[in-house]
């Protein structure tokens, strides 16, 4: 079952030619349903963290407590939606609910005077997402030929961060006239945020529900018992799956990068500034990375993610002024341009089509539950020790996850 992880397609130079025009419609409108739906919320949910520090008053171990919590409690929705995906064959319908759910949600956020309030919204936002992920990628993968995997995730990736770099930057444009350049955020800025993100929540919903057509479901289905069997799966995923558990054990909520940023002295605006230059180095470099995955494999693009993440994690630590923080920080984003498409990528070349459903579910679940104690890990070492302490921990389980990708999954590994 499945492919070798380094396979390599056809004629080379034609397949990188293709480019752009090699996605089916239903790739390119899934992307627009992302980039709106990031613009949304990058400004009303990526600035949580500085509403609950700066306006709420809450403290570090609390804010990774929400983060992980409104992370992990959703995986099992994202699990058992996977496998609806695959029962049912509905995956349009079931990426229609998770976009409409966060959608309609995350106006409550100007409401919030509480903790409690913004964990509860939270949770809900994150339960669209993992309603939606793995039918989503499913869906993807449908109807994309093989051999182009790689861009078709890739591509996705790079919508969204468009639509995060928009985002970000109408936002730092909104804070830089309302606060003056003031360091912390307060409710006022925060309010106007919100208000900014409903109509582009709203309207992916709109486009998702008129520019997706519903495919045909695959001719074979699995039986109920195969679809919840862990033993029919491929060894070769399950490795992989392993691995990437141990990879996010590290890799805590990136509401730590933004703080990390404030302690060296970083404004408010400049890190809106900052994330939207992050997000731009991502959405350039996720298309390129998902053609790379189907031309050179998808492993040496992953390994060389994690190692990026590896060495960005450790200047994290070291870090001591601004330029510092900034320079890593856009720098981070080769690691998701690298990584986030191969990695869905070969969850497709290791499961059968009638799996994938199921397999995205088990993927993104898995890493929606370790983000929790990645989180609450990260915010009791900075809370115990100090602020270079959480990146020196995700630097060296990316090393360690690194070498365990090279050594397990660069064997043939039997069922």
């Amino acid at each position: 079952m499945g492919k070798p992880l380094d396979v390599a397609y056809g004629d080379k130079a034609a397949e990188r030619q293709a480019g752009f025009k090699a996605l089916d419609r239903n790739v390119k409108v899934l992307g627009v349903v992302s980039l709106l739906n990031d613009l949304s919320s990058e400004v009303a949910v990526r600035t949580l963290p500085l509403f609950l520090a700066n306006v709420l008053g809450v403290r570090t171990s609390i804010i990774g407590f929400i983060e992980g919590i409104a992370e992990s409690t959703a995986t099992l929705l994202k699990i058992a939606s996977g496998y609806l995906a695959d029962r049912l064959g509905r995956k349009k319908t079931l990426t229609l609910w998770g976009y409409g759910l966060s959608g309609f949600t995350k106006p409550l956020l100007y409401f919030a005077n509480t903790w409690g309030l913004v964990l509860a919204v939270r949770f809900l936002d994150r339960v669209g997402k993992g309603i939606r992920t793995a039918p989503r990628d499913a869906l993807i993968a449908d109807v994309t030929p093989e051999q182009y995997w790689g861009r078709a995730f890739g591509f996705n990736k790079a919508m969204d961060k468009v639509g995060a770099v928009v985002g970000l930057l109408l936002a730092a444009l909104i804070l830089s006239t309302t606060q003056s350049g003031q360091v912390t955020l307060d409710l006022a800025g925060y309010q106007a945020l919100v208000l900014l993100s409903v109509i582009p929540g709203i309207a992916a919903v709109l486009v998702l529900a008129v520019g997706v057509s519903q495919p045909a479901s695959a001719d074979s289905k699995p039986s109920k018992k195969d679809l919840l069997s862990w033993h029919s799966l491929d060894n070769r995923f399950k490795a992989f799956l392993g691995i990437v558990v141990l990879f996010t054990l590290g890799n805590s909520s990136d509401a730590f990068l933004m703080l990390r940023a404030q302690t060296v002295g970083l404004s408010t605006t400049e890190i809106f500034l900052l994330v939207a230059a992050f997000n731009l180095v991502v959405s350039a470099s996720s298309l390129p990375g998902g053609i790379l995955s189907d031309l050179l494999g998808r492993r040496r693009l992953i390994v060389s993610g994690w190692l990026i993440y590896a060495l960005i994690y450790f200047g994290f630590g070291v870090a001591a002024t601004a330029w510092h923080v900034g320079a890593l920080y856009v720098l981070y984003g080769l690691y998701y341009g690298a990584f986030q498409g191969a990695a869905s990528a070969l969850v497709a070349d290791l499961v059968p089509p009638e799996r994938r459903g199921t397999a995205y579910g088990l993927f993104n679940g898995a890493i929606g539950v370790t983000v929790f104690p990645a989180s609450l890990i990260a915010g009791l070492l900075w809370q115990w020790f100090n602020p270079a302490a959480p990146f020196f921990f995700g630097g060296a389980l990316a090393c360690l996850s690194s070498l365990l990708l090279l050594l397990m999954l660069g064997k043939r590994v039997r069922r």
